[in-house]
Parts: structure tokens; sequence; C-alpha cells
């Protein structure tokens, strides 16, 4: 079977904020480091022109390198995150980097699909709800994939769409080959009903 990862069910960690708008796919991942097919050893790249200093060392402005947004699965980011060119590398880099879902009231089209595909929860919430997540940051949430919800810490929720197929792949932890390897019975009992009517 065709794992995109291992299958999630709900994400439960602390969050980290990147406010930033317009994050698009080369601050996640610099083109630079697209030469791989490989899906794990990105993390490291991930954020690099922005994460690091010019000699290497952590940005200390840079926010995921706060103490603590470190160890955070949940990245709530500036609206319009993952814009621009497309590239399975970005959802790779966050997934590597520890990241298992991201937060925001718009995220771009092609990355969010690549991202579910690759096993890394997009979730897009209201603006009210967004602005309140940027502005808590390093709260506890609980999101449960399987009834589309967030979790407060106070016990209030925020619920999220999630298409049938995508949210079957997370729970599952498979990709779109793998969902069609699932289905071998049926797809064999399909093709010999038609030999048979032929």
């Amino acid at each position: 079977m065709s794992q995109t990862s291992r299958p999630l069910t709900y994400v439960h960690s602390r969050t980290a904020v990147l406010r930033n708008e317009n994050i698009d796919t080369d601050r996640i991942i610099p083109a630079r480091f697209l030469t791989t097919t490989e899906r794990t050893g990105l993390g490291k790249h991930c954020f690099e022109d922005w994460r690091y200093a010019a000699d290497g060392s952590d940005n200390p402005d840079f926010p995921l390198n706060q103490p603590n947004a470190r160890g955070c699965a949940i990245l709530v980011a500036g609206h319009n995150f993952g814009c621009g060119s497309s590239r399975e590398h970005a959802p790779w880099a966050l997934l590597d980097y520890g990241i298992q879902a991201v937060i925001s009231s718009e995220i771009a089209d092609i990355f969010r699909g690549n991202s579910l595909k690759n096993g890394l929860l997009a979730i897009v919430v209201s603006t009210a709800e967004h602005r309140w997540l940027l502005d808590n940051p390093g709260i506890e949430l609980r999101i449960d994939i399987a009834d589309g919800s967030i979790r407060l810490p106070d016990g209030g929720t925020i619920r999220f769409d999630l298409d049938a197929f995508s949210r079957h792949c997370l729970l599952n932890g498979v990709d779109q080959m793998g969902f069609l390897l699932q289905q071998e019975a049926a797809i064999a009992a399909f093709e010999h009903r038609m030999e048979k009517a032929a």
C-alpha cells in the first residue's frame, strides 16, 4: 500500500505562529533544494533563508526559532500561505520539520492540494478565528480530523471543512495510489462483471 505517512487522526500540540501574509513556497523551501525526490531531509532547509543568519546560525528574529515555538506541530500562518509556484517539496519540508497541520484564513489552492495529498493537514478558518489564533501563540489545540473540529483551551470549538476523500486519506495514511490499492478487490470485481456482460 502506498503510504503518505502514518495515519493522522488527531493533532494535539501547541501552536507556532508566522504572522506574515503571502508566505510563498520559495520562502517555505528555496528552489535550490528542489533537486531531490525524497520526502525526508528537507526539514533542515524549511524556511532556510529566513530561519538562518548569513553565518548559518539561527536567526533570533525568526518566529519559529523562539523557544516557545520549538517542537510545535501546528503552524498558524498568515493569510494566503503557500502561494507561488507549485512544489510538493513545500509540504514535504514542513512535515519533515515536524509540522503536521497548517491553519490560516487562506491557503493557496495548489499548496493546499499538495499538502493534503502528502499527509499535511491544511485548514482554512474564518478571518475572526484566524485573527484570534494569531493573537494567541503557543496555545494547546486538539485537531480532530474525523469530525473536522479544533478544540480550544477554553473548551470552545472551531469547525473546518475537509472533503471526504482527503479525510479518508489522512485518517488511513494513504495517498491517491494507496487509496486505489485499497479498492483493488472492488475494481477487480467490477472488471469481472464487465467482462461477463460483454
